[in-house]
């Protein structure tokens, strides 16, 4: 698509189809911790990482070759970029493993903290400011946290302890992840090229990381390699390549308005499709947490001239 046409497919808000599509997407990455937990049943967590990115990678690799996208051409990102790798790698690492030792609720409402590690990162690193607002919406992040892990000391045999700490590792990982591409020259790389970065990292990760692990295969089954495979295919190829398109074409802040719904798809699929228990301290929780996600993301107003 030539330049005229992108400027002039760019919409000034999110209009009706771009909200569905935030609605598809949320509801799909919210299932996808659930896909993720159904894969284990036949292999190992670190051998869903690696087989998830490299599938993926292939994809957007495609994707680009398609678009005419140019991945190759110097642009001095190769350093942060691979300190991005690795830093996803790491994160991803951290939220499979703990996704295995812990529920899809709580797995999911403390990986999507990731956005208020980066306001408190972005403080102290990015000379971005915490107003009132913003941190209004911390502390009732801190509360969810709160709610999140006092469910874990009465919760069953699913919960762990580790698997909790080890999915708030990942969220943290992530907002330094983001502050890195923030601060450097990542910041004006293809979407595509940046996607790639990660995954890369997330493949070399995980196989340095594999023969400490157990088993790759657990259990050839259909149903844990239908979830690996819609991990690999749907996820990666096609909702993060959508979630790029909408980028180019709508704002960034009225999408993220949108992401308190993440967690929520989350913690119902996970009750619907594996009847994970929902207590008092989970709801609790996602309510604090959306909430702060809502007020975090809100835009400011614009102010009217005099």
């Amino acid at each position: 698509m030539s330049g005229a046409a992108d400027t002039f497919d760019r919409r000034d808000v999110v209009d009706l189809t771009a909200a569905a599509m935030m609605v598809g997407l949320t509801l799909s990455w919210g299932l996808n911790y659930v896909a993720a937990k159904v894969s284990y049943a036949g292999y190992d967590p670190v051998f869903v990482s690696i087989v998830r990115s490299i599938i993926g990678g292939l994809c957007v690799l495609g994707w680009c070759w398609l678009r005419g996208i140019k991945l190759f051409r110097p642009d001095k990102t190769l350093v942060a970029g691979i300190a991005v790798g690795v830093l996803f790698g790491v994160e991803f690492l951290f939220l499979y493993i703990g996704l295995e030792l812990t529920t899809v609720a709580r797995n999911t409402l403390l990986v999507n903290t990731m956005p208020f590690w980066v306001l408190i990162g972005g403080h102290f690193l990015l000379g971005e400011r915490i107003n009132v607002r913003k941190l209004a919406g911390l502390v009732l992040a801190f509360c969810g946290l709160a709610a999140v892990f006092s469910d874990g000391i009465v919760a069953g045999e699913d919960a762990t302890l580790t698997g909790d700490l080890l999915s708030l590792g990942s969220g943290i990982l992530w907002a330094l992840t983001s502050i890195v591409i923030k601060r450097s020259k990542l910041v004006e790389t293809s979407a595509e090229k940046l996607l790639l970065y990660q995954l890369v990292g997330a493949a070399v990760v995980g196989a340095l990381v594999l023969p400490f692990a157990g088993p790759p295969i657990r259990e050839i089954a259909a149903l844990p390699t239908l979830a690996l495979l819609f991990q690999s295919f749907y996820i990666v190829a096609f909702t993060y390549v959508l979630w790029f398109w909408l980028l180019t074409r709508y704002p960034a802040a009225g999408l993220s308005s949108f992401a308190f719904l993440s967690p929520v798809f989350g913690v119902l699929c996970g009750a619907v499709l594996l009847g994970e228990p929902l207590t008092i301290r989970i709801f609790l929780a996602l309510g604090l947490i959306a909430a702060g996600l809502i007020i975090v993301n809100r835009p400011s107003r614009k102010q009217v001239p005099a």
